[in-house]
C-alpha cells in the first residue's frame, strides 16, 4: 500500500457511485451491491485505488494508455492550449493550429496514400463517420446502390448505433434494434475456437474467402466496403492465420471494395509498428484511429482516408461532422503524445525490448494446465482457457464463467487482466519494463493457479 491523498472514505465513494453513476457495459444493480473499486491516481503502469493498493494495469486502461500514466508534459500542453484557445470548431471555413498540425503529422505517419484526416471524438464516432463516408463516396461516383458494409462476427467497432452495428457482437445487437440495414457479417478467423480439424493456414483462407462469397451473393454493385481490425481486440485478441489478410486484400482489390482497417486498438505502436496495417501488410483505403492517438489523455479520434477517397468526398459538400471534431486541446495533447512516442523511441522499445520479453514470458504460460493457447502480437496478447488442451474443448459451464472467475482472481491479486468469454487478454502500456512484465506474468500465473484450484473444487475441469 502507498500513501493516498485526502478524499471521502471508500465506502462513501462507493455509495455515491451506486446512487448516481451508470457504468458502461455493466449490470449496475449487481455492481452497486458489490461496490466499485475507486481508482484515485496512476503512474507508469500502476494504478492506485482509494485504499492505497497498487494495481498493475495490464490493459492500459481500455487498450489506450500507450505511453503510460503520469506524463506531466501532456498536462502542461493541455493547460497551455486551454489558456490560448480552449475551443473552436472547424465548421464554417475556419480551422486552428492544433488541428492543422495534427492532421499533417498523421499524414506523415500513416502508410501509403492515407493523407487526409477527418476528426472525431471517439472510435465509435469515427466508425459512424466511415459508414457515411464510404456510402457517400460511392453515391458521388454514381453508384448510390453500393451501401452494404461487410464486417465480421465477434468484431468490435464501437457502441453507438452505427458503429455497434458494424461490430459483430450478438450481446450488443440484442439491445436497441441493432444492426441497422445494409450491414452484413461474415465469420471471424478464430482458429482456436472454430477451426476444427483444419490446419490454421487452410482455415485462414476459408474464412477470408467468405468475403468473396458474400460479395458474389449480394452483388459487387451493392457492396461498399469491408471493415476489420488487423487483430481483433475486444473479441479476444484473435490473431488471424498468416494466410488470412493476403487473401482479404486480394478480394478487396479484385472487386474494388473499399477496405477499412479499424486501428483504434492496433494503432500507435500496439503491434510493434505505428499501425497494425503495417504489421500485417494491409493496404487500407480508410483507417480508423483513436485510443493510442492521445494515449487516452484526451478524447480524440479520426478517419484517415486515401487521396482518391478524399478527392471524391471533397468534390462537394459532405454534410457530416461533430462539435468536437479536432478539438484544439485534444489535438494539442495528441501531438505531444506523438512527440513522446517518436523522440523516446517507444515503438523501438516494443520491437526490441518489451515485445520480445513479453512474448517469451507470455507464451510460456502454455505450460499451465488451464492454458491451451497463448497468442501475442507486439503488446497485445491472449490466452485460451480450456479443460483439455488436445481437443481445444470448451468448459461445461456457460461460456465466460471460467473467464470471469479468472478475472476476479486477477483483480484480487492487483492485476487488471480482462476476460472475453473464457479467453484472457492483455494490452499493457508500451513503456512497460522487463521487470514489470515479469511481475505481470507472475500475478497472472498466480490467478491461473487459484482459478484452476477453484475449478477442480467445482468439478469444472
Amino acid at each position: 500500500m502507498t500513501a493516498i491523498t485526502n478524499h471521502l472514505p471508500t465506502s462513501e465513494l462507493q455509495a455515491l457511485d451506486a446512487a448516481h453513476h451508470m457504468h458502461p457495459f455493466t449490470a449496475n444493480a449487481e455492481l452497486a451491491e458489490k461496490g466499485v473499486r475507486v481508482i484515485t491516481r496512476a503512474k507508469g503502469v500502476f494504478l492506485t485505488d482509494s485504499d492505497g493498493y497498487e494495481i498493475l494495469d495490464a490493459m492500459a486502461g481500455l487498450w489506450c494508455v500507450n505511453i503510460g500514466y503520469g506524463r506531466g508534459e501532456l498536462a502542461e500542453v493541455a493547460a497551455r492550449q486551454m489558456r490560448e484557445l480552449p475551443y473552436y470548431n472547424t465548421f464554417f471555413q475556419t480551422t486552428h493550429v492544433p488541428a492543422i498540425a495534427l492532421a499533417n503529422k498523421l499524414s506523415e505517419l500513416a502508410p501509403g496514400d492515407l493523407n487526409h484526416v477527418f476528426f472525431a471524438g471517439s472510435g465509435s464516432e469515427a466508425n459512424d463517420t466511415n459508414i457515411r463516408l464510404v456510402r457517400h463516396y460511392w453515391a458521388t461516383k454514381g453508384k448510390p446502390e453500393k451501401k452494404v458494409i461487410i464486417s465480421r462476427k465477434n468484431s468490435y467497432h464501437g457502441s453507438s448505433v452505427g458503429s455497434g452495428s458494424l461490430g459483430g457482437m450478438t450481446a450488443m445487437h440484442s439491445q436497441g434494434g441493432l444492426p441497422i440495414p445494409d450491414i452484413h457479417h461474415i465469420d471471424q478467423p478464430n482458429w482456436w475456437a472454430e477451426g476444427g480439424d483444419m490446419p490454421p493456414e487452410d482455415f485462414g483462407l476459408a474464412r477470408a474467402q467468405e468475403l468473396e462469397k458474400a460479395i458474389l451473393e449480394m452483388g459487387e454493385d451493392r457492396v461498399a466496403a469491408f471493415i476489420a481490425e488487423p487483430v481483433q481486440g475486444a473479441g479476444g485478441v484473435i490473431v488471424p492465420p498468416d494466410s488470412y489478410w493476403p487473401e482479404i486484400q486480394r478480394i478487396c482489390d479484385k472487386y474494388e471494395i473499399l477496405l477499412i482497417a479499424d486501428e483504434v486498438i492496433c494503432g500507435f505502436g500496439r503491434t510493434g509498428n505505428w499501425f497494425g496495417s503495417q504489421t500485417l501488410n494491409i493496404r487500407p483505403d480508410v483507417m480508423t484511429i483513436a485510443k493510442g492517438l492521445s494515449s487516452g489523455y484526451a478524447p480524440i479520434a479520426a478517419s484517415i482516408v486515401s487521396d482518391e477517397v478524399a478527392a471524391v468526398i471533397g468534390s462537394g459538400e459532405f454534410n457530416h461532422g461533430y462539435t468536437y471534431s479536432g478539438h484544439p486541446v485534444s489535438a494539442a495533447v495528441a501531438l505531444e503524445n506523438l512527440r513522446i512516442l517518436e523522440e523516446e523511441d517507444v515503438i523501438g522499445h516494443v520491437q526490441n525490448v518489451a515485445g520480445p520479453h513479453l512474448k517469451q514470458h507470455w507464451e510460456a504460460l502454455v505450460d499451465h494446465p488451464l492454458v491451451g493457447e497463448a497468442k501475442i502480437v507486439g503488446m497485445m496478447g491472449s490466452i485460451a482457457l480450456t479443460p483439455d488442451k488436445d481437443s481445444r474443448a470448451a468448459f461445461s459451464s456457460e461460456a465466460g464463467t471460467v473467464g470471469l472467475i479468472c478475472r476476479e482472481n486477477c483483480f484480487a491479486n492487483n492485476l487488471i487482466m480482462r476476460h472475453v468469454g473464457d479467453r484472457m487478454v492483455i494490452s499493457p502500456p508500451l513503456v512497460i519494463t522487463p521487470a514489470e512484465i515479469e511481475e505481470l506474468v507472475h500475478r497472472a500465473r498466480k490467478a491461473l493457479d487459484e482459478t484452476h484450484a477453484q475449478l477442480l473444487a467445482k468439478g469444472l475441469m
